[in-house]
């Protein structure tokens, strides 16, 4: 896919790193809180919610060319992005994380199959060896932590439902977005997402309103930091770089964790990691620069026709 002009003030790649490094932080965050996790990240989006809701242009909205099919798959997009966070939370409960995540990992590859079909987007055999690069790296942090049992396959296979629901939530937004602002479409995800996780922490009788000063300070950097930093800048990106290299991008995010997780929790970086965390980010890099390359040139390919009409 070639990227497609937008109005983005950043180059969209650092923006992709910035959000990138923001879902990163949540791993640290998460474990330095005890409260469950389908009630933090029901606030996590509702305080989003409420603090996009003075930019989104209201009196844009009656003028949205969208039908009931269009509605339908934003509708469907925040109910993915809700069973996202509850199958890949879920899994964390049988299996580990480095075995979620190798699973996590192949997210890239469900929205490239994906993006053939729905959108005839086709990628060259450089950037899908690059891809494969940046899986195998992947695979290679998790290799010396995967274990297997009856609860780990129970786990992996939650883990595998969370996936696709990323993919196709990626692949819903991507759909949409010539049709949508983000602001709004983010605010609507979001909203649809964490009354998901409103309904799962009814049923499971979790407490929805007794916790203290610092768990609310937790929940309202979880919206700040990962949620408007990170998914709302990926919904962004999905209009000038598509879902399939937004995807690639967040393979990136345990890589960064694990750094962050050295830096700040102490914790120590295995041989696996190292090497296979070297090569994540080698074959980041190759599909980016293959990318990147497309986004110069088709910019530079608009400035010259806007100077040869004027």
């Amino acid at each position: 896919m070639k990227i497609k002009k937008s109005k983005l003030v950043f180059h969209p790649y650092i923006l992709l790193f910035i959000s990138i490094l923001s879902v990163s932080v949540s791993s640290i965050m998460i474990k330095s809180s005890d409260t469950p996790t389908s009630v933090a990240g029901m606030y996590r989006l509702y305080m989003a919610v409420i603090i996009m809701l003075p930019f989104v242009p209201w009196k844009k909205v009656r003028s949205l060319q969208l039908g009931k099919k269009d509605w339908g798959i934003i509708f469907l997009a925040g109910l993915f992005l809700g069973l996202h966070f509850l199958c890949w939370m879920e899994s964390l409960v049988y299996t580990s994380v480095a075995s979620s995540m190798v699973i996590l990992a192949l997210q890239p590859l469900f929205v490239m199959i994906g993006s053939y079909f729905l959108f005839n987007e086709r990628s060259n055999i450089l950037t899908i060896l690059c891809l494969i690069a940046a899986l195998f790296g992947s695979v290679i942090i998790a290799w010396g932590d995967i274990g297997i049992s009856r609860e780990a396959l129970i786990g992996d296979g939650l883990s595998l439902l969370g996936t696709i629901f990323i993919s196709a939530y990626m692949l819903a937004g991507q759909k949409v977005s010539h049709k949508i602002g983000t602001n709004l479409y983010s605010v609507i995800v979001f909203f649809i997402g964490g009354s998901v996780m409103l309904v799962y922490s009814l049923l499971k009788h979790y407490s929805v309103t007794e916790y203290d000063s610092v768990d609310w300070t937790y929940f309202l950097l979880l919206a700040v930091i990962p949620t408007i930093f990170g998914q709302y800048i990926f919904n962004q990106l999905l209009k000038s770089l598509g879902a399939t290299t937004v995807s690639v991008g967040i393979i990136g995010e345990p890589v960064l964790a694990i750094i962050l997780a050295y830096l700040f929790l102490g914790e120590t970086t295995s041989i696996f990691q190292f090497i296979g965390g070297f090569m994540t980010l080698l074959g980041m890099g190759g599909f980016f620069w293959t990318k990147s390359m497309n986004y110069t040139t088709a910019k530079n390919t608009v400035a010259k026709n806007t100077v040869a009409k004027n």
